[in-house]
């Protein structure tokens, strides 16, 4: 059966189908050099009001499915599509439509203000120019984007720009909105803001707009969520039903898959483990936290906190002193007189909301964005003088985004790269290479090209270049991102991992939970300044700090300030070590 997109109501049997926005049946995709079809047989329904999330660990044909339901594949991404997929028409009677928003907002900015990006779309459609800008001002004011209509898109957060990416998809006026991933590059307090503003535009009756979220990070989308469709590693749908049914009763399953959980469930689990059962199980903070104000017998065990490596003033590996960088002349500096010292063997992240200059730091850091001279060190080589092959003797860099690095037509070359340039032996690169493919689980992708693995599997493709040459310093802007949990897990052991056999770790990361879990030092930047520097607990138990820098408490800070009132012994929660249950 070849692919369809119709536009036309579903003709399937039942009332629930039929009221369906959204119709797919048996939908499996196969890309042009791939030998799997993934996803493979899906069957799955939006309806009005409604939101799904798509759940499956990374390389399952997520992100796929997203563009196949979008009607982008075959269209304009080539693959097989057999199934059909049925998009229902405007209550108006006009044409069917879906809109679609990017893990990446960057990845889809064509144009020089935000007035002109919202209008291209309805542009493309022909429609009357009253009537474009009409509908390009409506959907500014649903995002909350009305009075930068003249700026240029590049100088919006990244919270900005993903919000004006969704008034994009707003302006075609779609029945179906999809969404890949897009808090992946948000700061907590952005993402929550987003997954509130989708509720708002879900629940407005003139729309009657249907949404489809794939999503990693499901705190904030589990609140407004109805329904959940989880696939597994072949792209295979092994259950679908209400959230609440789904999270509660087949978490086992679903931890088994490698899929994320909400953190109330993972807590929830965790403690069912040390004897302790909630029943039902809470899905959100709030509900967690209302269970356990019940029960006085629960009670944590605060361990002490981690300490940063021991600095020795005179010898840091790297040594920042006064880094301001600017874009361009006449334009405000990103970093502004940074200063900080990172001792050998430490393991710091980086922390802030969007524009706050994290990534520019990290940067600098690594020598990818050349320094002013004079201003940073890194093993005693001034990174703005010293030439590029000399900084990557001892600091490799892993992008937010895995395509900016890739220079290999496949896998295996991807990872001889760095070895190749510095003319390491043929055997050598090849037991390296191998031995890569392996810990990476990228085997079966050896000969395959890099732009066509999932993206959690390019997130571990850049990882492992980066790693291959065994650098003394390895930087990372947002490792985990695009990861399942089993993988995100397996990533960051492998740091931990690293990090305890003397490699330096310095990670660019939004996720504060995760911080918890494995920074021993953390950097919190405000505005391009540095706002302090020190041991993570510390800091991260500082409310005021991070009110400060504009940061969202992790999850488990959360829910210890909720409890603190009742017992003072879970003021100092914030790892999951801290609770009742198996160390890690």
């Amino acid at each position: 059966m070849s692919g369809h997109t119709g536009h036309g109501p579903a003709t399937s049997t039942g009332n629930r189908a039929a009221a369906a926005l959204l119709h797919a049946r048996g939908v499996r995709v196969r890309h042009e050099t791939a030998d799997d079809w993934r996803p493979d047989g899906v069957d799955l329904d939006v309806r009005p009001g409604e939101v799904v999330l798509l759940l499956g660990p990374s390389g399952c044909g997520k992100s796929t499915l997203s563009l196949a339901l979008a009607g982008l594949v075959p269209r304009s991404v080539p693959a097989d599509l057999e199934g059909t997929v049925v998009l229902a028409p405007a209550p108006d009677g006009g044409p069917a439509r879906a809109g679609m928003v990017f893990q990446d907002p960057d990845a889809q900015i064509v144009t020089g203000t935000v007035f002109d990006e919202v209008c291209f779309g309805p542009e493309n459609l022909c429609r009357p120019v009253p009537e474009i800008e009409e509908t390009a001002r409506e959907a500014l004011a649903a995002v909350g984007l009305t009075g930068r209509e003249r700026d240029d898109p590049g100088v919006l957060s990244g919270g900005g720009r993903q919000r004006l990416a969704l008034a994009c998809a707003l302006a075609l006026r779609p029945r179906l909105l999809v969404l890949d991933e897009p808090t992946a590059n948000l700061d907590p307090h952005a993402s929550a803001e987003l997954y509130r503003l989708v509720d708002r535009l879900r629940a407005d009756p003139a729309s009657e707009l249907g949404v489809l979220v794939v999503e990693h990070d499901l705190d904030d989308v589990v609140e407004i969520a109805d329904r959940v469709v989880v696939l597994d590693g072949d792209g295979r749908p092994v259950t679908a039903g209400e959230i609440d049914e789904v999270f509660r009763h087949e978490h086992d399953r679903l931890a088994d898959l490698g899929v994320w959980l909400p953190t109330a469930v993972r807590i929830t689990r965790r403690l069912a483990g040390a004897g302790v059962h909630l029943d039902p199980a809470p899905l959100t903070l709030d509900d967690l936290a209302g269970e356990l104000a019940a029960r006085p017998d629960v009670r944590p065990v605060p361990l002490p906190r981690a300490t940063a490596a021991p600095e020795d003033p005179a010898t840091p590996l790297v040594r920042a002193r006064g880094l301001t960088i600017t874009p361009g002349r006449g334009r405000d500096p990103i970093l502004r007189d940074v200063s900080l010292t990172v001792p050998d063997g430490d393991l710091l992240a980086v922390a802030g909301v969007n524009g706050a200059g994290k990534t520019t730091l990290a940067q600098a850091l690594a020598g990818v964005r050349p320094p002013p001279p004079g201003t940073v060190e890194v093993a005693g080589l001034d990174v703005g003088c010293a030439g590029a092959r000399a900084v990557a003797a001892v600091v490799a860099f892993v992008f937010q985004n895995p395509e900016h690095q890739f220079l290999a037509p496949t896998v295996a070359d991807e990872l001889a790269h760095g070895l190749r340039v510095r003319r390491d032996p043929p055997e050598v690169v090849e037991q390296r290479v191998a031995a890569a493919l392996d810990r990476f689980d990228l085997q079966r992708y050896r000969d395959r090209s890099p732009w066509l693995l999932s993206h959690g599997e390019k997130r571990r493709l850049s990882v492992a270049s980066a790693l291959i040459t065994g650098p003394r310093m390895l930087v990372l802007d947002e490792p985990t991102f695009g990861q399942d949990r089993a993988r995100a897990r397996e990533l960051m052991a492998l740091l931990t991992e690293l990090n305890a056999e003397g490699t330096t770790v310095l990670m660019v990361c939004h996720d504060l939970q995760l911080v918890a879990e494995h920074a021993r030092s953390l950097a919190v930047l405000r505005d391009g300044r540095l706002l302090a520097h020190g041991p993570a607990g510390d800091l991260l138990a500082d409310d005021g700090l991070l009110a400060t820098a504009g940061l969202r408490p992790p999850p488990l800070r959360r829910l210890a300030h909720a409890l603190a009132p009742r017992d003072p012994a879970w003021a100092r929660v914030y790892r999951t070590d801290d609770l009742p249950g198996p160390r890690r």
